[in-house]
């Protein structure tokens, strides 16, 4: 009996699991709710409550599915060298999908900044000015933008600065040196609120709001999506740094941690891109370099 039990591949399948299902409900009941919450919002009666049922259910999945995927590889050894490489090829696929994400957004703002004049298009360049940056509206909608050296250049610095901390993180780990694993996730976490911080105290003062206006709907929605994966990156390492102080991941089976500092590392080089084209460029200031 023992011998019909013992493992004869290296491969891992995977047990029957409610997440999944649970998943695509709470993600549908989330976007469900977005729908309802938007149009309480249009007649001037905004209901968050309707974002809670979905926001509940895909937290629990998030705690349940990692709370699985943890115990199959920390405790019952499922991952073999074999699905590590495998799970390392769905995690670059994964973040190509989010590249392709966001180039949706700079196609959009590009559209629309590199031809803010575009003759064939009368309500562009009613909305724009005829340039870009555009030029005030007398409603006021549309003020100033940001000065890419102020504010916008400090949380580059503080993105820049997270993403060689979680390098150093990884080196610690690769020399197994538990202490420097945990102080570089702690203060990769730390600058990762920092930024989250900064940006919610930038849209407290933008001159520009997201509705009314081109400049603002493509500004919020590709700095805002970029703020989002923040957070999710944040939260990420947050997990990788609670299994660090307990005592998971050693030099040669750390794939949990490596995904975390990957998807960090993308979204350090989508913010290079956003404060280059928008916040520089779109500045209407020069480069200078």
């Amino acid at each position: 009996m023992a011998k019909v039990q013992t493992k004869q591949h290296d491969y891992h399948l995977v047990e029957p699991s409610p997440w999944p299902v649970v998943g695509s409900l709470g993600a549908f009941m989330l976007a469900v709710g977005a729908i309802f919450y938007f149009v309480s919002r249009k007649a001037g009666d905004p209901q968050l409550w309707y974002l809670l049922p979905g926001i509940l259910v895909v937290i629990v999945t998030m705690f349940g599915w990692w709370r699985d995927v943890i115990r199959e590889a920390q405790h019952e050894g499922h991952h073999t060298a074999v699905v590590q490489m495998h799970l390392r090829y769905g995690m670059i696929l994964f973040i190509i999908s989010e590249v392709m994400f966001f180039v949706a957004w700079f196609w959009a703002y590009f559209d629309v900044a590199l031809f803010p004049a575009d003759t064939a298009q009368v309500a562009r360049t009613e909305l724009t000015g005829g340039q870009w940056p555009p030029v005030a509206t007398a409603d006021g909608k549309f003020e100033h933008v940001f000065d890419p050296w102020d504010l916008p250049f400090v949380n580059t610095l503080i993105l820049l600065t997270s993403g060689t901390t979680v390098t150093w993180a990884h080196h610690a780990l690769l020399e197994n040196d538990r202490n420097g694993l945990i102080w570089g996730l702690i203060l990769t976490v730390i600058l990762g609120l920092l930024f989250t911080i900064c940006q919610v105290f930038e849209y407290g003062h933008a001159g520009f709001q997201f509705s009314g206006h081109i400049y603002g709907s493509t500004f919020f929605m590709a700095t805002g999506f970029h703020g989002f994966h923040v957070i999710v990156g944040t939260i990420f390492l947050s997990v990788i740094l609670f299994r660090a102080i307990s005592g998971h991941f050693t030099p040669d089976h750390h794939f949990g941690f490596e995904a975390a500092a990957w998807y960090w590392h993308f979204v350090d080089v989508v913010w290079l891109f956003l404060f280059t084209s928008v916040y520089v460029w779109g500045s209407g200031m020069a480069i200078p370099f």
